[in-house]
């Protein structure tokens, strides 16, 4: 007989260096799962993230069971590592605040191709140049 799904959970959560406090035990504590056994098959899994946020899909059972889906990490993360910048600016239109190459856009693009609804790379790398603009990075040649 299949299991029956109780619920979904969806939050983000830094890869490697995941705790059972918020958002993970607001999230998951209503359904009686392990925390420890999810923080700790979480923190295997995204090791290699170290720190990075990463949004999660967690399906519950009925028999307390559960098994997750770590997504790609957003595409602001990805372009701040790129630019070499802490936060994005508060004024984008007139504050600029760092720059990214079209070969760091592409490189972005293939990490998230399987997330974004993009048909092709082209799409793909318009979306990601637009997440740039409205953080206030530029896009150079």
């Amino acid at each position: 007989m299949a299991k029956q799904l109780v619920g979904q959970a969806k939050f983000q959560v830094p890869g490697g260096t995941a705790t059972p406090a918020p958002p993970v035990g607001t999230s998951l504590g209503k359904y009686g799962i392990n925390l420890g056994q999810f923080v700790q098959q979480f923190n295997d899994q995204t090791r290699e993230f170290n720190g990075m946020p990463l949004p999660v899909v967690v399906s519950v059972y009925s028999d307390r069971s559960f098994d997750f889906i770590v997504k790609s990490p957003p595409a602001a993360a990805l372009l701040k590592v790129a630019a070499g910048i802490a936060k994005g600016s508060g004024v984008p239109n007139r504050d600029k605040v760092g720059v990214v190459t079209i070969s760091q856009i592409d490189e972005i693009c293939q990490k998230k191709m399987a997330d974004l609804n993009a048909r092709d790379l082209a799409h793909a790398r318009r979306i990601i140049q637009g997440t740039a603009r409205s953080m206030g990075i530029e896009v150079k040649e």
